[in-house]
This record gives C-alpha cells, structure tokens and sequence, in this order.
C-alpha cells in the first residue's frame, strides 16, 4: 500500500482490496473512537488494544510508513528514469483488480450498472480537472492529509493524485525525502483526523449497500485507468512551486504513435512483460488467500 501510494494515479485501497483485507482495515480503523477508550477505562490497555485490532494496524501502517520512507526516492527516480514499465505494471495491477473485485458482486442488474458507471464517470472527471497551487501552510499540509487519506482507503482514487491536483504533492515527497519533522507531523494530523471519519462512513456503506458500493468502488478502479496508460505526450507544462517543468495537460498515444510523435522506444515487449508480472501478482495473492481460508 505504501508503494502504492508513492505514485500519483494508484490507490493504496487498491492494494487492500487485492490482498482481501479492505473490511478489515476499515473495521479496525472504526473501533478507534469513544468506544476504545471505555474499554481501556474499564478493562485496562491489552483489551482496548485488542478491540482495535492493534497487532494488524501497527503491521500495516508500520508496512506502509516504511514503504514510503524507503521507496520515496526509488519510486521518484522510476516516474522520471522508466516511466512506461512503471505506468505499465500498475496499469496491469489495476486492470487484473477489477475482475477481482467485479467477482465479488453477488447481483447483476441494471441499477448496479448504473453505479458502475457512475463511479467511471467520476473518477475520470478527477483525472482531468487542471492542478491547482495550494500554497504549503500548516493548515494546507492538515487539510491536504485529511483529503489524500480519504482517497487513500478509496480503491481506484490515488491519495497522491489528489495531491497532485491541490499542488501539495511535491512539498510533501520533499518533506518524506529530506525527513522534515514539522511537515510530516501537521500531514499526519490530517491523515487521522481524516481516516477516523471517512473509514466510519465506508464501513456503514459497506455494510448496508455492499453490491452497489463494491460496484461503484469498481467504477472509480475503471475511471481511472486513462491516468495511468504508460503512453503519453505532454501538450501543456507548467511551474511547480519548485521552480521545474512538470506536466499539466497530457494526451493518451497508443505506443506507435508514441514513438512517432516523441522519437523515443515505445519499450512495448517490457511493457507487456510489467503488465503480465502484475496480473500474476495479483492472482498469485487471490490463490494464497484462497489457500489460507480452505
């Protein structure tokens, strides 16, 4: 999930829906609250942290604070040294996750079609709004964590695209880069404040409308995709806070018209090869979960 997240375009939730442990994540983060703290009143520290699903939060967040710290860098130098197998593995990753998920729906009827494509729309209506240029005060780094968690947990919708768009993606990969306290403490605040929330209001969902949820979460998943087609030809740039060129309007190529247009290898066999490494990942975690629960 923290790699996931590292990359603006793909989701964390994402990652947790493939690896089967979506409900869990969300029921653990909604114990957190009022309710935690009269267990630890009345039955002391070990219940309240067992009521929490302790042990698996701090594998979890412990896995993904580590991937970002250690895959900052390495994830950064990939998007800009090898963007196609990069965008091509996650490309796969999200595809293969979609049938994955699309398996799970109990009913097919028209309705749930309709939020399929409800969730389509609107994740495309994400991927193309213009960035805009949030200046990175204090109190736009905690909103910018309250809002990038929410997308965090979403399948399909990427916490570091929405960065992206309200311009405080780089002055967050730079504070996790040059470890600055200050901004990574404010984004964390936000990050909290905003998981406890919305985690209530996706279990709730989850829980009463899970088909039409699961398949509007799949729509999101689906909307998406054009973001991370690993061909591309920038049309537009523009000035990051940092002073550097950075794409803001981009244009879809199939890889033939890459190479023509941009007189750069389309690397079409490695690209195959990423796609076909995730959607074997992928179906290598669903047979080992499968495994486990027989």
């Amino acid at each position: 999930m923290g790699a996931a997240d590292v990359v603006p375009g793909v989701s964390g939730g994402t990652i947790a829906f493939i690896t089967g442990i979506y409900d869990t994540l969300l029921g653990s983060i909604r114990k957190i609250g009022p309710g935690a703290i009269t267990v630890w009143r009345e039955q002391g520290f070990k219940a309240a942290f067992n009521h929490i699903n302790g042990f698996f939060l701090v594998a979890l967040f412990g896995g993904v604070l580590t991937s970002i710290l250690t895959l900052a860098k390495l994830i950064s130098y990939l998007l800009v040294e090898h963007p196609i197998p990069l965008w091509s593995f996650f490309f796969g990753l999200i595809l293969v996750s979609v049938f994955h998920i699309l398996k799970q729906i109990e009913q097919r009827s028209l309705s749930r079609l309709v939020f399929l494509l409800l969730g389509v729309a609107f994740a495309y209506s994400i991927t193309v709004l213009s960035p805009l240029q949030m200046e990175p005060t204090y109190l736009n780094v905690i909103l910018a964590g309250a809002i990038a968690i929410c997308a965090m947990i979403l399948p399909g919708i990427s916490g570091s695209f929405i960065l992206l768009l309200i311009g405080m993606y780089t002055p967050v990969l730079a504070a996790v880069k040059g470890f600055q306290i200050d901004i990574l403490a404010l984004f964390l605040i936000g990050c909290v404040a905003g998981l406890l929330s919305f985690s209530h209001v996706l279990s709730w969902l989850l829980n009463r409308f899970r088909d039409f949820t699961l398949i509007f979460l799949t729509g999101l998943m689906i909307g998406t995709l054009p973001k991370i087609w690993p061909w591309k030809q920038t049309l537009t740039w523009r000035t990051n806070s940092s002073g550097e060129q950075v794409p803001l309007i981009e244009q879809n190529l199939s890889p033939f018209q890459f190479e023509a247009l941009t007189n750069q290898p389309s690397q079409l066999i490695l690209a195959v090869i990423m796609m076909v490494a995730a959607i074997a990942l992928v179906l290598g975690l669903e047979k080992f979960a499968e495994g486990k629960d027989s």
